[in-house]
């Protein structure tokens, strides 16, 4: 049975995240922050009283919407870090999807400092091209990425390259 209550609650929260991404003007800036700070402490207390959000308790888009808000709280590494246990177990079970769980392993790396496993994140734009943050292995990369359902890193960087 769906919890369709802490479905929509997801799906709501990050839907204010996405209308407040596209600003680039720093009060819009100030204003994401604020939301994916606060969406993330809503997250913490799902995490503390549910567990991970998994896809037969809310559906494939709201378990989305959950990593979506754990990829976003950059700012309370602490959160992603449980985040990303609960979402390994969920994953192991079929209830979260493999390429966002390496999407948020990635996204955690990085936030500590240490090289990422599956070139997810991107570091900027460097003479037109996106660099990804360091890579652990990168010669092995790709086969990494295969392995959880995500593109080849070429086309991944090609997604992000400037128009």
């Amino acid at each position: 049975m769906t919890n369709e209550t802490l479905a929509q609650e997801l799906i709501a929260m990050t839907d204010r995240d996405r209308e407040l991404q596209q600003g680039d003007d720093p009060a819009a800036r100030l204003a994401h922050r604020r939301v994916t700070v606060r969406n993330a402490e809503r997250l913490a207390e799902i995490l503390a009283d549910h567990g991970w959000p998994a896809i037969t308790e809310v559906g494939a888009e709201a378990a989305r919407r959950a990593w979506l808000i754990a990829q976003h709280a950059d700012r309370q590494l602490d959160l992603q870090r449980t985040a990303l246990e609960l979402m390994t177990r969920a994953a192991e079970t079929g209830e979260a999807e493999p390429q966002h769980l390496a999407m948020l392993r990635d996204r955690v790396l990085v936030n500590e400092g240490r090289p990422q496993v599956y070139g997810t994140q991107i570091a900027g734009v460097v003479d037109g091209a996106p660099v990804s943050w360091p890579c652990e292995d990168p010669e092995r990369m790709d086969e990494r990425r295969a392995g959880v359902g995500l593109a080849p890193f070429a086309e991944h960087v090609a997604r992000h390259a400037p128009r």
